[in-house]
Parts: C-alpha cells; structure tokens; sequence
C-alpha cells in the first residue's frame, strides 16, 4: 500500500434531479430507486428475499445481524432495514450494516434524496447528523445508542470488500445495473462475497442478467429467478453453499468469542479506557471503569484544548488511513457536544514552514481531495485573521475539542460504572475472572479486561513486554488579549496555538524524552513561545508576551504513551512466552505458518499507545477493540487492524532474533 496514492479517483456523486425530486447518477446514467416506489421496491428486492423480519426476530440476546450491501447510493435500503430491524427485532439486539460506495452523496444530496419518504424522517436525521467527514476508506457510523452500526467503506467495491474483515449474514448486491456499471459486476466481486459468507448468508439483487447468475453460482451461491419488481419480470435470489475461504495466520485470528456474562473491567479512564467502556457499554455489556484520579481524562487526555491535527502521508500508509477514519469518527462524536462551549469545528491551519513542508503538502493536495485546501499566504492571513508568515493547507472540518469532555460523553452510559481513586497494581487470574489488585486489596475483577492505562500497561506482569515509551509534553496557557481575539482557527507548525476559550489560548506542546517530572518548566515555557513567533509573530505581539515573565505562566505537563511504529496497540493479548515456543520456528524461517492456536491470555484486552493522535485514533480504537472481543466486524480494514496489533511486536522480535 505505501508506493499508492491515498485517494485514487474519489469524487462524490454527481446528480441530476427530475421534477418529482428524484436522483440520478451523472456518471452512470442511471437512477438510484424506483421511480415508482423506491421503499416499496427494497422491501420486494431486499428485505423479503433475505426473510430479515423473521432472522431480525429471532436474535438471541446481545446477537447482531450483518447486512453487507454494494452501492449505499441514497442510504435507501439501510434506513429501510433500520426500521425493520427496530419493529422487528428484541430490544437487546444489534443490526451491523456494511456497505459499499464509490461515489458517495455530499450532505446535501443525501439530504434531499431522504426527503422524499417522509415515513423515514426520524431515521434519516439521524443518518444526516451524523454524515460528516466523510472521505475515502472505511467510515464507521453508530446510531440509536450503539444498537445500529453503519461501516461505510468509500472506494472501489471489491478493492474495499477485500480488505473487510466480517462474517456477513445477507447481501444486498445493489448498485447501477450491469449494462450500466460492468466494472462492478464481476467475478472478483463474488469472490469477495463468497470469502465473507457462511453457510447460512443469503444473497438477493434486482438484476437477473444471466453472467450475474453465472457467475454467482461460480462463487459458491445456490441462486434462483423470482418475480422481479414493477416492470421487471424477475430478479435473482439466493443462498451460500460454498466452503468459507476466510482463514487469517493464527496470531492474528481472533480469540473464541467470551461465552460468559458480559461483563467487562476497564483500567484507565483516558480517552482510550472511556472509548472502550463506551463501545462496550453499547453492546450490552456491564463495563467496570477503574480510574485512580478523581475522574476521567485527568492525565494525558486533560489539556484544556486538544487539536484534531491530520499529520498525513500522501501514500497509503496504514497510519495516514487510520487517521482519515479516526478523523471522521471523532468527528461523528464531536456532533453530540455543544459546539463553541465544548468543542468548535473552526479548521486547523497547517502552515507551510520551510521548503520540505510545502513539498509535502503539495503530494497532499491531490491525495486528499475535499479534506483540505491549499491556501497561498494572504488567504490564509484572511482566514485565520492574522498576519502569518507563510500559507498552507486548511482543514475546514478539524478544529479544537475540550477532550475531558468527550471522554465524560463516552463514559456517560447507564452501562458503565465508574470508581475512581483506585490504582490497579498487579493482575490476576482468578477462576474465570480476571482481579484488579492494590496489594491485598481487591479493587474489581471481570472475566474480561482491558489494559487502558498507556505506559503504565507495562507495568502488569502479563503486558511487560510492551514496547512502550512515555514521551513528556508542556502547554502553555497564554491570557488572551483583546487583539489576540482576532485569531480564528487553529494554527499549526512544529506545534499548535488554539482560539481563545475561557480566556485562553493553549499553546504547545512540547517533546522531552527525558524528563520524568509533572511540573510545568521554564525552560519549556521558553521554547513553546519561541515556537509561537514561528507560527505566527503578529500573534505573538498581540498576546504582549513580551511583557510578561516567564514565572508567571502557567501550563499543564503530561505524558504522552507512543509505540516505536508510532501506530496504536489495539486488541488481544498473547502470552508471550508461550507464543515464542509455539511460532519459533519463524525465527529460522519467517515465511513460515504453523498450524498453531495462538496462546491467548483468555480475556485479556490492551488499548494504548496513541501519543499525540489520541483525539483522532482512541475513539475509533473503543469500535476495533470491541469487535475484536465479541467477533464483530472490523471496523477497519483488516490489514490496518493487524499493524495496530499487539502480536505485531512479539512477531517481529522472534523473526529479528
């Protein structure tokens, strides 16, 4: 993935509207629904064929159904099988859908296509909230509390499916019709459908082109010809009688799913631990928080402003994917805050400092369309409402959040139960619990754990082997000024100055390897100022720094948890010593697969590391980290999955030796 651009060819749909109000797509010549009736056709195409009223009220308790779907178009055929599935199904129950898009609708398109069913209102406001940052790759979307998840995966649809990590219980094998879309329909799209279906995974589509059906049944799936809808005299619908394909290397498969109570402990109440808890929590799970503060977020997530800083790569790295999907996911959240109080969408202004960065942003421009503009440096002076040293690019959709207030929203569930002044110190297994100890004091046990504590997850006999660095960062909190006032987005270099909020901008933060101390610095002081001339000397002079003594700042310093990949450590726990007996034979031969069970701590869970990306990476990680424990789908592809996983460490460390 790393030699090929991030965004290749996206652009959203292109629309024509008739005078009923009703899409079509400029690219394909081709509309989106019936023209006749667009809900009455996905009950008929996709909603009967694939007996969803009857599975959707047969769900055990705490069981989801995953629908996957190629060509999300209008979000039609989700909303309809939203509203199925809350008439239908038990209160206790979850509907997972994934589904494709390569063009996807601007807000205000899908907006205006939604509009005319009226019957769906409630639904599609919800949808609409919370369609936001929407960009290429996977886009993952919770709605009615958790009990509805949407993963939209935005590009290509098999170069998309083939990256899904899932096990899908009925398709709806949608999009343009083959004489207008051939490039869709074709083999390697069913081998894709094929690899994430099982013996009971139905499948039905409104073509009944005969090299469809072929080619289907090619793939694995019993189909047959039934009375199509309107005019359309038949339509394809099926089942898979294939043998299933999907079959990860063994480290990196999932643990057997947790047949016990639901009940789960969480240490730390950063934003990773809250993250966790939260999506937990939204599965029906009874979620312990343990934190040894006073409340959440009391350490590295307790800046008073945190940025929503995209540091990208115009390649596809896995770090610049994870960012664009965590990105649009906190984004999502930040819609439930209130806005200028608690968090405020201004944009985040990267300036071009030097001529490495203005190379770079240049890749940036086409990789990333619609996530940012360039700006030369009199609009960006106009934009911000400054005068800055140089141009760059601008992030209309980012901006600053108050991240103690997004890890209370997180926490904030009749779920999760929060104790705070309890430091966890050792881990034991106890029966079919895990025990949380201070000594001989038991603070809570659970069958499941979840190490969230950043650094310290090292400090537990069983994840001492983590490569965990802590890394201190100082900001500084500068008294705004009735002309630093003027400043109106987030300004970013080597580091970030924010608007003013409750009388003061946050500036910072600093990178010291080597101090251990909490207290805030002069000397750091003096380079997180220095850094603010970089950034902006209009700035500066307007906060009359010039004026005021260094010991009269004040700041806040905390510490940062990073990996040596610099990516987040994301899921289940091995142990280590005896994955390094059961794979040593990769230490002579790394192409190697042994046939071998990975050997699992039985309901050990971590979920740290994500330096100064938290904002961005840690509510996203909660949605991973929960699919990992009750066998959803991935909420990522499953390539960047891996690389966010432990075993990844424990991997590279047998085959180095």
């Amino acid at each position: 993935m790393s030699d090929r651009p991030a965004s290749p060819g996206f652009q959203h749909a292109e629309l024509e509207w008739d005078e009923n109000g009703v899409p079509q797509s400029r690219q394909y010549g081709d509309v989106y629904f019936s023209r006749a009736s667009g809900m009455d056709e996905t009950r008929h195409v996709f909603l009967e064929p694939n007996a969803l009223a009857q599975r959707f009220a047969a769900l055990a308790p705490g069981r989801s159904l995953v629908i996957g779907e190629t060509g999300f178009g209008t979000g039609l055929n989700f909303l309809c099988a939203w509203q199925l599935f809350e008439r239908s199904a038990p209160a206790d129950a979850r509907l997972h859908f994934i589904s494709v898009e390569k063009h996807p609708l601007t807000r205000d398109d899908l907006s205006r296509a939604l509009s005319l069913w009226p019957e769906l209102a409630r639904h599609a406001e919800a949808l609409v909230s919370q369609y936001v940052a929407v960009h290429p790759g996977f886009q993952h979307f919770t709605l009615d509390g958790g009990r509805v998840t949407l993963t939209l995966l935005v590009g290509d649809a098999t170069e998309c499916l083939a990256r899904l990590d899932a096990r899908v219980d009925a398709w709806f094998l949608d999009g343009f019709a083959p004489a207008k879309n051939p490039q869709m329909w074709q083999p390697p799209l069913f081998a894709e459908l094929a690899r994430l279906s099982g013996p009971e995974t139905t499948l039905a589509t409104f073509t009944s082109a005969g090299v469809v059906r072929r080619a289907l049944v090619e793939a694995g799936f019993a189909m047959r010809r039934v009375p199509g809808f309107g005019t359309k005299w038949e339509m394809l619908s099926g089942r898979f009688v294939g043998p299933s394909s999907h079959r990860p290397a063994p480290w990196y498969a999932r643990p057997s799913p947790h047949q016990g109570a639901r009940k789960a402990l969480v240490i730390g109440a950063g934003l990773a631990g809250c993250a966790s808890a939260a999506s937990l929590a939204a599965r029906g799970w009874q979620v312990t928080l343990l934190e040894r503060h006073a409340a959440v977020a009391a350490e590295g997530s307790g800046n008073p402003q945190g940025v929503l800083y995209l540091k990208l790569s115009a390649h596809g790295t896995a770090l610049s994917r994870l960012i664009v999907s965590g990105f649009g996911y906190t984004r999502r959240l930040l819609e439930r805050l209130t806005r200028g109080q608690e968090w405020d969408d201004c944009g985040v202004l990267q300036l071009a400092f030097d001529e490495k960065e203005r190379a770079r942003q240049a890749k940036l421009v086409s990789a990333f369309p619609g996530l940012l503009q360039p700006l030369d440096r009199s609009q960006a002076e106009a934009l911000s409402g400054l005068g800055l040293p140089c141009g760059g690019l601008f992030y209309p959709s980012a901006g600053w959040v108050h991240p103690p207030a997004l890890a209370r929203q997180l926490a904030n569930h009749p779920n999760i139960e929060l104790l705070t002044h309890g430091e966890a110190l050792q881990l034991q297994r106890h029966g079919e619990s895990w025990q949380a100890r201070a000594g001989e004091r038991l603070l809570a046990e659970a069958p499941v754990v979840v190490l969230a504590g950043a650094a310290d997850v090292a400090r537990f006999e069983q994840s001492a082997w983590m490569p965990l660095k802590r890394i201190r960062g100082q900001i500084t909190r500068l008294p705004v000024t009735e002309q630093s006032t003027a400043l109106r987005t987030v300004l970013c270099a080597e580091g970030y100055v924010a608007p003013a909020w409750q009388g003061e901008h946050t500036l910072g933060a600093s990178f010291d390897f080597q101090q251990t101390g909490l207290e805030p610095s002069e000397a750091e002081h003096r380079s997180n100022l220095e850094m603010l001339a970089a950034i902006s000397p209009d700035l500066h002079q307007r906060l009359e720094l010039d004026a005021r003594p260094l010991a009269s700042l004040e700041g806040r310093v905390a510490f940062r948890c990073t990996s040596p990949d610099y990516l987040p450590i994301i899921g289940p726990l091995a142990d280590a010593g005896r994955f390094a007996e059961a794979y040593a034979v990769l230490s002579k031969d790394a192409r190697q697969v042994p046939d071998q069970p990975c050997p699992w701590h039985e309901g050990l869970f971590v979920n740290t590391a994500h330096g100064s990306r938290g904002l961005i990476t840690a509510p996203l990680s909660g949605e991973l980290l929960a699919a990992w424990i009750d066998g959803d789908p991935l909420p990522l592809p499953r390539d960047l999955a891996e690389a966010c996983h432990p075993n990844r460490f424990l991997l590279r460390r047998l085959i180095r030796s």
